[in-house]
């Protein structure tokens, strides 16, 4: 553990030209005057006043010597900061609860295209953004104000980071809000840190568009070797050895094409223009109907599935049921590739008492996922390691697909597991669709 020391004030004769030394000089010359005084008429009580007056200078010049250190202390820090402030690359706006600017950088002034003397110590309300020279400006103290605004942080806690793009022109920013509070822990303030995002945006589009056009020229002569593959496989005329070889070829093909949409989904996703429908649809039937075209698979692997709707006949929410249901078939195809021999799989309904939320849970009997794995399930590429082996083939992409679809309607989606004994999948979903998000966003991972 490390102790702090106090500092040492040192005295030095530069200190007696500090502003905060007056007093010690008026003091000096009221002594000098009074010694004066004493000198043509002296008395008795002189040294008792040399005395005091002494004791009394000793206090005042300490006193004084303090003050004038701290304040140069405050100044040199303030200084400093400010020379961070200015270097910053991101846009720095400091406003107080009045929202009358105090502090906005050179960074802040090239983003919005203004100057500080147009901004600094003015008040500024929602009013101002019809002021075209200042609209953008406004927009980022208002975001309410802005054409699109995604929110990045749950809850109303600080600091807040939200993304705000613009279309005239092309402008993404991302804006982290911190509140300054004073040693009472009221607000004085709030300071806003402006990150353009403008070129990382486009860079990761370009990336994205480049992913969709190499897909698009694999999925279409794929498509054609299916089909080519599939005719020759019905055809009568060819013997048994050619036919397994050739089914080994589509099932290869079609695995393959699989990767390629699975490519082109996660770029729509990525672009935020996968696209949804959404619609009332009875969730029970729903489910009820994926498990069935499931179960045809499941018996294969000698698996058998469970299906609990909680009591419930009937819940009807708004989804979009092309999606959703890629969504849980690929949570099951999971719980069915990495089963064990003769294991089960229960699918569970139940609404979550007092929220408007109903719970979907996917447990299987397979052989769980590492601990270590956890945290990466849900991103691009990634299969755990006892998969990899298990089954070398996969894209890794499901787990992502399906977060996001989830996600988008609204829900949320996590894993529990213990290594050897099985996987239990929850999936949120609302039965209130104004807790639907009102558009898709964009989701980067650079």
């Amino acid at each position: 553990m490390a102790f702090s020391r106090k500092r040492k004030i040192k005295f030095s004769f530069s200190d007696l030209k500090l502003p905060e030394m007056r007093s010690l000089w008026i003091f000096a010359l009221l002594v000098v005057f009074l010694l004066i005084a004493d000198y043509i008429f002296i008395s008795s009580p002189t040294i008792t006043k040399l005395t005091v007056f002494l004791f009394m200078g000793i206090l005042i010049f300490w006193n004084n010597l303090k003050t004038a250190r701290l304040n140069q202390e405050t100044k040199n820090t303030s200084g400093r900061l400010n020379d961070i402030v200015k270097s910053l690359s991101d846009g720095i706006v400091a406003y107080d609860v009045d929202f009358k600017i105090l502090i906005i950088n050179s960074a802040a002034e090239k983003l919005f295209g203004i100057k500080k003397e147009e901004v600094a110590g003015q008040y500024f309300g929602p009013e101002r953004v019809r002021e075209a020279r200042l609209k953008l400006f406004t927009q980022i103290l208002f975001p309410s104000l802005a054409p699109l605004v995604v929110r990045r942080t749950d809850g109303d806690g600080y600091p807040q980071v939200i993304d705000v793009s613009f279309s005239e022109p092309s402008l993404d920013f991302r804006i982290t809000t911190i509140k300054m509070s004073l040693p009472d822990g009221k607000t004085s303030g709030f300071v806003k840190i402006i990150h353009d995002r403008t070129r990382e945006i486009q860079l990761y589009r370009s990336k994205s568009e480049f992913i969709t056009i190499a897909a698009h020229q694999l999925r279409t002569p794929l498509t054609a070797i299916n089909w080519t593959l599939d005719t020759i496989v019905k055809d009568s005329s060819v013997n048994d050895e050619n036919k397994e070889m050739i089914k080994n070829g589509l099932a290869a093909s079609v695995k393959a094409l699989k990767i390629v949409n699975d490519l082109l989904d996660v770029a729509k996703i990525e672009e935020g223009r996968f696209g949804y429908n959404f619609e009332n649809i009875d969730i029970v039937k729903f489910l009820n109907e994926i498990l069935e075209n499931a179960n045809v698979i499941a018996k294969k692997y000698g698996l058998k599935l469970y299906f609990d709707s909680g009591g419930d006949r009937s819940i009807i929410l708004k989804a979009d049921p092309n999606r959703l249901g890629l969504a849980f078939s690929n949570i099951l195809d999971n719980a069915i590739k990495y089963n064990v021999q003769n294991g089960n799989i229960t699918v569970k309904i139940e609404r979550l008492p007092g929220k408007p939320y109903i719970q979907v849970s996917v447990v299987d009997t397979g052989m769980g996922v590492p601990l270590e794995a956890m945290p990466k399930l849900f991103t691009k590429f990634f299969r755990a390691e006892n998969a990899l082996r298990f089954r070398p083939e996969g894209s890794g992409f499901g787990l992502y697909i399906t977060k996001n679809v989830i996600n988008r309607h609204g829900g949320a989606i996590w894993i529990e597991s213990t290594l050897g004994r099985g996987t239990a999948v929850y999936v949120t979903l609302p039965t209130d669709p104004s807790l639907i998000p009102p558009k898709e966003v964009i989701r980067e991972e650079y």
